[in-house]
């Protein structure tokens, strides 16, 4: 028993366990308290359907009571880091737990942790029976009713898409090309995301077959009449347009728009400056850059940018370059170019440039050689004498 007096903490040992720490006697009684506490939940216990198990395990009085305990670990715990208890957050907990029990096992979920108990207890469905002790649901007993209830739903989904395409053929009116549902932006939701979805555990057998479901659901020429129900099931990505840092737009002495960027490919180094309303006109080191770049291929890397939005000839160029070869000060220039044109582009050209390489930069530099051997890979011809 702890001291009257004593300031403790609630901290969590593995999955669901959880102990009480006086740190009056850490050292003294951390083996005596491991073995003594038995753990709340057991791994096997997570694994089962929670829903079958019976009436609910974690009631809503208990996880109020674990709140409650974890709200009075966090003040002793933020008083003895001195620290204000009101702004102590998550990050301050993790960071004082690992300084006041130091931990060498390699396994996280071994090491002492100390979260908010809707963390660490699991999600489960509310008592599914009534006051006689029978289910609710007609697929109670297959251990899995959510899934096999989203499975029924997606056949049930694919018939009535089909009774629809049958409608329009009786009618002439079937046409194969018609809209089809956008799923460049999305992604089907992963094994763990859809376990949360439905409150249980599924196999990875069960998770393909939801896939292979929902693929030939997709497959069907009007299924874009059940398009709310498939997006139900995808996640949207997130733009990387939306992380790219785009140049502050300007405006020189007669009001004309101007932006600036830099660019680097391998050893070369280059400023951008990109005028509006101009006549085509590009300087390379205040030369012409049909003087600057003999070669075709080196003028096209600059062209590539404007001519990919379709605005050639709209914008003039001045450009800095230093450092490296050709090729390498073509690359970095139109790296520049690209950036400096986001300034004058909308979020969707934004997202088409980043899809076709052009805001990304090339990190490839040339490798150096090694001594021993005759370059960066090549070995010197051995001989036996």
């Amino acid at each position: 028993m702890a001291a009257p007096g004593a300031r403790t903490v609630r901290l969590f040992f593995g999955k669901y366990g959880n102990c009480s720490w006086n740190f009056n006697k850490v050292t003294s009684q951390l083996s005596r308290q491991v073995q003594s506490r038995q753990i709340c939940v057991s791994s096997a216990l997570h694994r089962k359907n929670l829903a079958a198990a019976g009436p609910e395990k974690f009631t809503t009085e208990f996880i109020q009571k674990q709140v409650e305990e974890f709200n009075i670990g966090k003040r002793h715990l933020a008083n003895m880091m001195g620290e204000d208890p009101e702004n102590f957050t998550q990050e301050d907990i993790d960071r004082s737990i690992a300084y006041l029990f130091p931990s060498g096992l390699f396994e996280k979920k071994a090491q002492p942790l100390m979260k908010h108990p809707e963390e660490i207890f699991p999600k489960q469905r509310a008592v599914q029976w009534g006051e006689d002790r029978r289910p609710f649901h007609f697929l109670f007993y297959t251990g899995k009713q959510s899934y096999y209830s989203l499975m029924h739903e997606a056949y049930s989904t694919i018939l009535k898409i089909e009774k629809h395409q049958d409608r329009l053929r009786a009618k002439g009116l079937l046409n194969e090309d018609v809209k089809q549902i956008s799923l460049n932006t999305s992604r089907w939701l992963t094994k763990e995301e859809l376990e949360v979805l439905l409150v249980e555990n599924i196999s990875t057998h069960d998770y393909d077959r939801f896939l292979q479901l929902m693929g030939r659901l997709l497959a069907m020429p009007h299924c874009a009449t059940e398009e709310e129900f498939v997006l139900r099931y995808r996640q949207q990505l997130e733009g990387q347009s939306t992380k790219q840092m785009m140049p502050a737009l300007e405006r020189d002495d007669r009001g004309v728009a101007f932006s600036t960027a830099d660019g680097r490919r391998k050893t070369s180094t280059c400023s951008v400056v990109l005028r509006d309303c101009g006549s085509g006109r590009v300087t390379i080191n205040d030369q012409d850059y049909l003087h600057y770049f003999p070669v075709l291929q080196d003028r096209a890397q600059l062209m590539f940018p404007l001519q990919f939005n379709g605005v050639l000839g709209r914008f003039d160029l001045e450009c800095k370059v230093s450092g490296g070869g050709r090729s390498s000060q073509a690359g970095a220039l139109r790296l520049a170019i690209s950036r400096a044109l986001l300034s004058f582009l909308s979020e969707g050209e934004m997202e088409n440039m980043r899809q076709a390489g052009l805001l990304t930069s090339d990190p490839r530099v040339t490798e150096r050689k090694k001594p021993g051997q005759e370059g960066a890979r090549k070995k010197f011809t051995w001989k036996k004498r």
